[in-house]
């Protein structure tokens, strides 16, 4: 399907992470322009009508592919048809436009930057730091620091963790800090316990983040991001430098 609002796209590749997790890559007839931390959205024919809905970017704008980081939803509109499409498959479209506020603040002054994703929530994150990392090679001047703070229940679901623990050695200005909640379930996990929103403070203030500096963002649950929207408010954070992305 082609028209003024939709182009055609073929799946290219798919993993599966766990059997409700998987990342997808997509080709698109036409290129699709737009900023790390933006979503567009995917549609397939069925019932008589398009079912759409929004994803965010897993891959920088640099990438000819889109790629994204899927959970399927039992009873959902859209993945549990996605969730079928086999690689090369036709019939599947994205919206020509991609849209979302969720971008990474170089406007306000702030250089600290402290990003709260629970699983699939890391996908704007990945994309932000691609696009980062790519522009650092190139000799770019990199004022910020980073830090991400990746949940999920066991380590399997943290698709990205290699990628993202890549990006933590090569940059000192980057750290990448993932934490499982169901410990008794991965015996065998090193790294941080507990959710997401217990961890942040500990690590807000072991950073040196401040509130006058610091530009706060969260993408995910949305109970993570109102548990997580608190500890900031808590510690001084003023309300406009926080950002969220709920999904769900």
């Amino acid at each position: 399907m082609t028209d003024s609002k939709h182009i055609a796209a073929v799946i290219t590749s798919r993993r599966d992470v766990t059997p409700e997790l998987w990342i997808v890559r997509v080709r698109p007839e036409e290129p699709i322009q737009f900023v790390p931390g933006q979503y567009v959205t995917i549609g397939l024919p069925g019932e008589g009508r398009l079912i759409e809905r929004p994803y965010s970017v897993v891959s920088s704008p640099r990438e000819p592919e889109l790629e994204f980081f899927v959970e399927l939803v039992p009873g959902g509109h859209l993945t549990p048809h996605l969730y079928n499409v086999p690689v090369g498959a036709s019939g599947l479209t994205i919206r020509r436009a991609a849209k979302g506020r969720f971008l990474f603040d170089d406007r306000s002054g702030r250089t600290c930057h402290f990003m709260v994703a629970t699983v699939t929530g890391v996908a704007p994150f990945v994309s932000m730091m691609r696009e980062f990392a790519a522009r650092v090679e190139e000799g770019e001047p990199w004022p910020h620091r980073i830090a991400l703070v990746h949940g999920a229940s066991v380590s399997r679901e943290l698709a990205y963790c290699e990628e993202l623990s890549e990006y933590d050695r090569r940059f000192e200005w980057f750290r990448y800090i993932p934490t499982i909640s169901r410990t008794w379930l991965d015996p065998g996990w090193r790294g941080e316990l507990g959710r997401a929103e217990d961890i942040v403070r500990k690590h807000l203030d072991a950073l040196g983040f401040t509130p006058s500096g610091t530009t706060a963002y969260a993408c995910g649950n949305p109970n993570m991001i109102e548990n997580v929207k608190g500890v900031f408010q808590r510690a001084g954070y003023p309300k406009e430098s926080f950002k969220q992305e709920v999904y769900w």
